[in-house]
């Protein structure tokens, strides 16, 4: 089934897309939640019609996602979490974590738009951060030991 994305939706793509997914997917999920729209001909003419008439637009936004990014050089985050005596840490560190830390420097961004695979032990990880389709920025983070109070 092809689908118009009304909204940029995670790990499938991004708004005015046209996308293959599963039927039961599109019919029970993405149609009755607006998320997307059946690509029927008059739907692409429609689409495209709208991107071309967009395109400048779409231009200022690719350019401000990329003035964000400049932002995000040199950024490396230092987590501190609290850990057992074997070295692994209660819980793990996620996007919510460090999106925290990047809001204590003074980025405010949303934590949907970070992707990061669980930290669950202390070391170094990196995060990527999607800032638009086609921008996205790698910040460093090390996972250390609360200190004991």
């Amino acid at each position: 089934m092809e689908l118009i994305l009304k909204e940029d939706v995670i790990n499938l793509g991004y708004k005015d897309e046209i996308v293959k997914v599963k039927d039961g997917y599109g019919r029970n999920y993405l149609i009755p939640t607006g998320k997307a729209v059946i690509a029927t001909e008059s739907a692409k003419k429609v689409l495209a019609e709208n991107l071309k008439q967009r395109a400048h637009k779409l231009a200022k936004i690719k350019a401000d996602a990329e003035a964000l990014a400049a932002k995000f050089e040199g950024v490396s985050l230092t987590i501190a979490t609290k850990v057992s005596a074997t070295g692994a840490i209660y819980g793990s560190v996620g996007a919510i974590q460090i999106a925290e830390e990047l809001a204590k420097l003074g980025l405010e961004i949303d934590r949907k738009i970070i992707v990061v695979d669980a930290a669950k032990e202390i070391g170094s990880y990196t995060a990527t951060i999607k800032l638009h389709k086609e921008v996205t920025v790698k910040v460093p983070y090390t996972v250390v030991a609360e200190a004991a109070e």
